[in-house]
């Protein structure tokens, strides 16, 4: 049974209304049904990132297949989440959905959408169970300072100052990873460890190339690197009007925000046109073409991977005429070409907002976190969940996965707690 007070059930507290917020207030109102379970969102309506994530379709999870690594897909927080993956995962995350009527399908890049293509069904479908578990929805209640009180009690106290202080033997912190929440935050008087949020999922702006002519043409597998350190990524490329994005690119500013962000975003960007080729590889595509076309212009003829406007223009970059035939490439301009295809530099300078910066990396130090419950190690009871922790991850589905995983963790740990009668 859930221990009581005399004159009130034992009251959770959920700061955030998002998608880790909403999922852990289900599994907690359900796993204690005596309780009382308010969730506090800022704005206006809950689940309003979820709405749109995906561009309005919801890319729920991913089916990890193609993922080598949790490092790969979780730049920080990747042991955290192998750790609890284990427990709910994307298989747990698909069943829940899905016994609670929503059809899914898995993409042919893995990536995990509702069958309908609209994350409106996703919002209702939450909203739907929150209702059915008797969970409180509190709209325009902007916490303003989070107070642990010396009886043992947790205080909130709202920006409005006609709304009064609340109280809760729990709290649930899932407010996302942009907002500040050291220093002048809300849960600064708590003295808790704080990494300083910065974007993670961006595009690369580069103002002074030429490049930028060529928007619109996708590259299906590049590899993005920057200068002077060891990080990579592979994946497709698209070339805008302002620069560099698509998965290749955000994976990069995913795995180098920080760095990227203590430069300013201005870096030398490399560019292997050819995704993996190493040198050698490159010269023997590059022979090919001028082995079965001799008689050919360079600009006529060009690995599948490129669009003729793309290839002229690497053409022009390694300077060589397009117009040149095959059969009269010198050696010198095999190896400008060569070289153009697999390191190609690009000076950045600037970063592009990436769908109103959805991901930052930072927030909630995981040194402050019990890694099996969510708990906080110094202040009993409060817990954290979603990407309030500096917990990120690249795009494909893998962010929304870390919400589910760690709000399920959180809220099968404070109905354990609870249901011992671990309170004040």
């Amino acid at each position: 049974m859930v221990a009581e007070n005399n004159s009130h059930p034992l009251r959770v507290s959920i700061i955030g209304g998002g998608a880790a917020g909403c999922f852990a207030a289900i599994f907690i109102a359900r796993s204690l049904p005596d309780a009382r379970v308010t969730v506090y969102e800022a704005g206006t309506k809950p689940l309003a990132k979820v709405a749109v994530t995906g561009g309005g379709r919801c890319n729920l999870t991913n089916s990890f297949e193609d993922v080598k690594s949790m490092e790969a897909v979780y730049p920080r927080g990747h042991r955290l989440m192998k750790r609890q993956l284990k427990e709910f995962g994307w298989r747990q995350t698909m069943e829940w959905f899905e016994r609670k009527g929503v059809r899914l399908t898995v993409q042919n890049d893995h990536c995990v959408f509702p069958l309908s293509q609209n994350a409106m069904e996703i919002v209702s479908t939450l909203q739907r169970e929150m209702r059915l578990a008797g969970v409180t929805v509190m709209t325009r209640q902007r916490v303003k300072e989070l107070l642990h009180d010396e009886d043992g009690l947790y205080r909130l106290r709202f920006s409005d100052p006609c709304i009064e202080d609340a109280e809760a033997e729990y709290i649930l912190v899932t407010t996302g990873g942009w907002p500040k929440h050291g220093g002048d935050g809300f849960l600064s008087s708590l003295q808790l460890k704080i990494e300083p949020p910065v974007p993670a999922l961006f595009g690369i702006c580069l103002p002074e190339s030429d490049i930028t002519s060529l928007t619109g043409t996708v590259v299906e597998e590049v590899t993005l690197g920057i200068t002077g350190t060891r990080l990579h990524t592979t994946g497709p490329l698209l070339i805008t009007h302002w620069g560099l994005s698509g998965p290749a690119t955000l994976k990069l500013s995913s795995h180098g925000a920080r760095l990227l962000n203590e430069q300013d975003y201005q870096t030398e960007i490399t560019v292997n046109w050819l995704g993996n080729k190493n040198e050698e590889e490159a010269m023997e595509t590059v022979y090919k073409l001028a082995i079965r076309h001799p008689a050919k212009q360079l600009a006529s003829v060009y690995p599948d991977c490129f669009n003729s406007r793309l290839w002229t223009f690497l053409l022009q970059k390694s300077g060589l005429n397009p117009e040149q035939r095959w059969s009269e490439l010198a050696r010198k301009s095999y190896n400008k070409l060569v070289n153009t295809l697999i390191n190609d530099h690009y000076h950045a300078d600037g970063r592009n907002r990436f769908k109103e910066e959805f991901v930052t990396c930072g927030g909630v130090s995981l040194s402050n976190i019990n890694p099996n419950t969510m708990e906080c190690k110094s202040h009993p009871r409060l817990f954290f969940a979603g990407e309030v922790l500096d917990i990120d991850a690249v795009t494909g589905g893998f962010n929304l996965q870390a919400a589910w995983t760690t709000a399920h963790r959180a809220a099968l740990s404070i109905a354990e707690s609870a249901t011992v009668g671990n309170n004040p």
